[in-house]
């Protein structure tokens, strides 16, 4: 049954010009502002970050990127990871350059897709937030309650919600 699924969704999915303006995510694990740090300067080291600001009381970090440049959640991940925490929430700020896409669509941006996993009530277009929920993603408990998400051969698949 996934895979009847997944072969609607790439035939219905669409490429993309869309610009991720920022990310908003908290991590779990963090003790202290020394934590807060670490997950800081592993965020630095990704080409594409222009701004980091962090919240060392929400454990939250906002993050924006430099204009024209490709996006990498599963390296913003690794770095937060790579520090010895986890990421609980994600949350990307998306631009999609006016496009008008609706339920059962996908969007196919360089070599990440997102699946939505939501009935869409209206088409979708122009500056939106866009909440990542895989595994790596949400919290593990949240990560429990939810189906185990396939990506799909080069293309790293995302499912979210609106």
């Amino acid at each position: 049954m996934k895979h009847i699924f997944l072969i609607i969704v790439l035939a219905v999915s669409m490429t993309a010009k869309a610009q991720v303006s920022r990310v908003s995510l908290q991590a779990s694990g963090l003790t202290c502002s020394m934590c807060s740090n670490s997950i800081n300067k592993a965020l630095k080291t990704l080409d594409f970050v222009a701004h980091i600001e962090a919240d060392v009381k929400h454990y939250t970090f906002d993050i924006s990127f430099k204009p024209d440049t490709f996006v990498d959640f599963n390296q913003i991940r690794k770095k937060v990871e790579d520090a010895g925490f986890f990421v609980s929430s994600f949350v990307a700020v998306i631009d999609f350059d006016k496009l008008s896409f609706s339920t059962n669509q996908s969007v196919k941006i360089a070599n990440q897709q997102l699946v939505f996993v939501n009935k869409l009530d209206q088409p979708l277009r122009g500056t939106q937030k866009i909440t990542l929920l895989d595994r790596g993603f949400v919290s593990s408990k949240q990560a429990k309650a939810r189906p185990l998400f396939m990506s799909i051969e080069d293309i790293i698949t995302y499912h979210v919600t609106q």
